[in-house]
């Protein structure tokens, strides 16, 4: 990002804790990652938040002016990362990043975690940004990356006018990560374990990793704040940053873990002992990386969703670099052969299916160009995407960041409809309640009937670029549109 920065898913000795249907704890909802809820109910699908004709609005409060990352909510109260451009404390001011909670029931402002920029933002902490890490909280404990690149255990009680901290761990000074522009990954908690991407990446000066041994991927102990294993898979094949999130998943009777490697490869791990067990190079063996996006290699900038045995990931780029080619894939990680690490990469090019592909782990694919070029129509399957999928009732909603939203089979990829959005989006869909809502850079919120037929709801003015899905909790929607967060519901 050269002007700005943007922002962005059991064995009784190894669960997940359970936590209430009414919460969505994480970016997600659950370590699976999937942005569908199931148990959404009454949301409305019209709301103004226009002044003097303000409809369906429950409360409203300030964040600061740069706002990337998903609403949390758990225990009866909402968790965000901003700037601090529009300070809750007087006393604090500059910049800085800022953890907010408010009370979910009336918007009230409760406390705020705080965290001083780095020496050289330029390289490390891109100015006015914030947190744009979206938190994860599991009992009374929350978990986020700052914007220093710090992996923070709070307590959800707070403290007077901050929240205590429990632990933090600096992953500059103790593992010498390197972090392009802004670390900003999602943790997620599968037991004793937290799993985060640590945000290891290039100096933009040299184009080089400067601390290609770093560890890309961690495994703490949420107890301690202790590294437990840690892997440095993409090392000098880093392309840029690394932005996305893990997931966490049970197959059979493990627990895996799959990070988005800023190389373009998607790892699965052994949640608790950190062993590689497969892989899937996300790009064309003939794709070339060229800074600034002006070759066809790409990355994961997105969070992997586990749904019904299968993981759904798409590739992109820096949004600063543009639209361009880019590939949504379906991969079955149970291909992967017990007991030794398996590529899952089809041998052919192009992720064509048949032949040799049918023992790799690919389902289906959608993206590459469109060959022969069109006249008319776009020259793309698929864009490159800054957006999780959301996937429901055999559904999956997939955008693209040059502004397309699709439908597809999700055990096919079949493509039922797909909508020009008339916009880019940064936004992820969000499934509930049988609706789908889909946020724009414009600031509109688009709102779909849930299912095959495209049936297109009127949509709703935000006002302002809308860069993350909203969060559904119960029968209220919580959305934000970059300095203002909102809850929605029927009244």
């Amino acid at each position: 990002m050269k002007h700005r920065f943007w922002a962005a898913l059991v064995l009784s000795s190894f669960s997940v804790t359970s936590f209430c249907q009414a919460d969505w704890p994480m970016l997600g909802g659950s370590p699976a990652r999937n942005m569908a809820n199931p148990n959404a109910k009454g949301i409305p699908q019209a709301w103004s938040i226009k002044k003097g004709a303000q409809k369906n609005i429950l409360w409203s409060t300030e964040l600061g002016t740069t706002t990337y990352g998903a609403v949390v909510v758990a225990g009866g109260k909402i968790f965000i990362g901003s700037n601090n451009e529009r300070p809750k404390d007087p006393a604090i001011t500059g910049d800085k990043g800022i953890l907010y909670a408010f009370d979910a029931a009336t918007g009230k402002f409760l406390w705020q975690n705080v965290h001083d920029k780095l020496p050289d933002p330029d390289l490390n902490d891109w100015a006015k940004q914030g947190i744009a890490s979206s938190p994860t909280v599991e009992g009374d404990k929350l978990f986020y990356v700052s914007n220093r690149a710090e992996l923070v255990c709070l307590s959800t009680v707070g403290e007077g006018a901050k929240g205590k901290v429990l632990w933090t761990l600096d992953m500059i000074k103790d593992l010498e990560v390197f972090p392009c522009f802004l670390a900003m990954s999602s943790p997620v908690v599968v037991g004793d374990l937290v799993y985060v991407l640590t945000g290891n990446g290039v100096d933009h000066g040299t184009h080089k990793v400067p601390h290609p041994k770093a560890p890309s991927f961690i495994a703490v102990n949420k107890n301690t704040g202790k590294v437990v294993w840690q892997d440095a898979s993409p090392g000098e094949a880093i392309m840029e940053g690394q932005w996305g999130s893990p997931c966490a998943y049970q197959l059979k009777d493990s627990w895996q873990v799959a990070f988005p490697g800023g190389d373009g490869i998607l790892y699965g791990f052994d949640a608790k002992t950190g062993k590689k067990l497969w892989s899937f190079n996300g790009n064309p063996k003939k794709a070339e990386f060229k800074p600034g996006g002006r070759g066809e290699k790409s990355y994961f900038m997105v969070n992997p969703v586990f749904h019904d045995g299968l993981i759904y990931i798409g590739t992109g780029n820096n949004p600063d670099d543009g639209p361009g080619v880019g590939h949504l894939f379906c991969i079955d990680p149970s291909k992967a052969k017990p007991g030794e690490y398996t590529d899952l990469t089809p041998t052919q090019d192009n992720f064509k299916l048949g032949g040799a592909n049918d023992s790799s782990g690919l389902v289906w694919h959608l993206g590459g160009k469109v060959e022969p070029k069109p006249e008319e129509g776009r020259e793309v399957h698929y864009g490159r995407t800054l957006s999780t999928v959301a996937i429901a009732d055999g559904l999956v909603y997939a955008a693209e960041m040059d502004g397309f939203l699709h439908c597809l089979d999700a055990k096919t990829g079949k493509k039922y409809w797909d909508h020009d959005l008339k916009d880019g989006t940064w936004a992820s869909p969000v499934v509930a309640d049988g609706k789908v809502f889909m946020g724009t850079d414009s600031g509109d919120v688009y709102l779909f009937a849930h299912g095959k037929e495209k049936n297109e709801l009127p949509k709703i003015d935000m006002e302002q670029s809308i860069k993350a899905g909203p969060t559904v909790d119960g029968n209220t929607l919580y959305i934000q549109n970059g300095t203002t967060l909102y809850a929605i519901r029927a009244k």
